[in-house]
């Protein structure tokens, strides 16, 4: 049957895809998403088609026909599809189509879990695709911990938050590269938090 699966797969580990993702994607037509995603499914007996940025928008389109002719296609999505994910700008595309969401674990649950902080009482922040913003700024000090989703630069949230006020000494900390064999943890103050490079697969975390 011709079906939209829009299907989390976690932060990218294979350790934490679930069960239900497994089942979706060995039973589906065509498999899309990025390379990295595509790479937890390498038995996959289904077409698969990569997704990167560049492309996101059209290759979303082609999801949307292939199912409206008869296919069922999985759309992966890396975390969890409703946060920072794929399914705020598929639904503005698929009217038309049956649609499935599969939940995933997003790298915000796993960072929390690391950090054993219980994230019902604590900021949640996602800048991917808004970039830096006062609204940050008017909840980073509610006496909460402030678990961010920066836009790829590490550094360049840190120096937003220190240049609008935010001290240089507080405690916070990215954890990098989630669920992977060399993830990093690095628990420093902002200022000593700078001096540090970290790729783009990052979450800040801001006491």
């Amino acid at each position: 049957m011709s079906k939209l699966y829009v299907v989390g797969i976690g932060p990218g580990s294979a350790d934490y895809l679930t069960f239900k993702s497994k089942k979706i994607v060995d039973s589906v037509d065509i498999l899309m998403g990025s390379k990295r995603a595509l790479d937890l499914f390498p038995g996959s007996e289904g077409e698969q088609i990569q997704l990167n940025a560049v492309n996101m928008k059209s290759q979303l389109k082609l999801a949307v026909s292939k199912v409206i002719h008869g296919k069922s296609v999985a759309l992966l999505s890396t975390g969890d599809p409703g946060f920072s994910g794929i399914l705020k700008p598929i639904l503005e595309l698929s009217d038309d189509v049956e649609i499935e969401v599969v939940p995933g674990i997003s790298s915000l649950q796993l960072c929390a879990a690391k950090l054993q902080i219980p994230w019902d009482n604590t900021n949640l922040i996602t800048l991917h695709g808004k970039g830096l913003s006062n609204g940050l700024l008017r909840v980073i000090n509610n006496g909460k911990p402030t678990i961010i989703l920066p836009n790829f630069k590490v550094d360049e949230l840190i120096r937003y938050l220190i240049s609008n006020g935010i001290d240089g000494d507080r405690k916070a900390v990215v954890c990098e590269k989630l669920g992977y064999p060399d993830e990093r943890i690095v628990k420093k103050s902002l200022n000593n938090l700078l001096k540090i490079k970290f790729c783009y697969m990052s979450i800040v975390v801001v006491y």
